[in-house]
């Protein structure tokens, strides 16, 4: 799940600081992706003179939204979800809208699930009949 446990902070864990290339580290992305996440409204550091200091609920912060970009989540609805936490801090609101966008993701992947399915078949009769015609043609140069 997207949304999880990990939002509920104590205020010594936001004395935790981290710089941009720490983060960038720890989940592997590069400094601009994390300055992108900024730019959409999704981190909001603090600024020591031209360094971004980040808390450790920025640093929560990106680790959900890579969470809902690897669930398919785009970082509109991630942005969505965060901002109802915002502004309304009771977690069952904002799991109720997280149920909601994923049962929507997977009826979506279901129907792609169900596409695939029926490509994958017509692929599989295309290349029988492709074979079948193959060895007819064959059989014929031979005899």
């Amino acid at each position: 799940m997207l949304y999880d446990k990990v939002h509920v902070m104590s205020q010594s864990d936001n004395e935790t600081t981290f710089a941009i290339g720490e983060l960038a580290r720890e989940f592997d992305i590069t400094p601009r992706s994390i300055r992108f996440y900024e730019e959409q409204g999704l981190l909001s550091p603090t600024r020591t003179g031209q360094n971004r200091v980040y808390l450790n609920k920025d640093r929560v912060r990106l680790k959900l939204i890579l969470r809902g970009k690897r669930l398919g989540f785009s970082l509109a609805e991630v942005k969505t979800l965060f901002d109802m936490y915002d502004s309304n801090p009771n977690s069952a609101v904002q799991l109720e809208a997280m149920l909601e966008m994923s049962e929507q993701k997977r009826a979506v992947l279901n129907q792609q699930l169900e596409d695939i399915q029926m490509l994958m078949t017509e692929l599989d009769d295309v290349e029988t009949r492709c074979r079948e015609e193959l060895a007819e043609l064959k059989r014929g140069k031979i005899a």
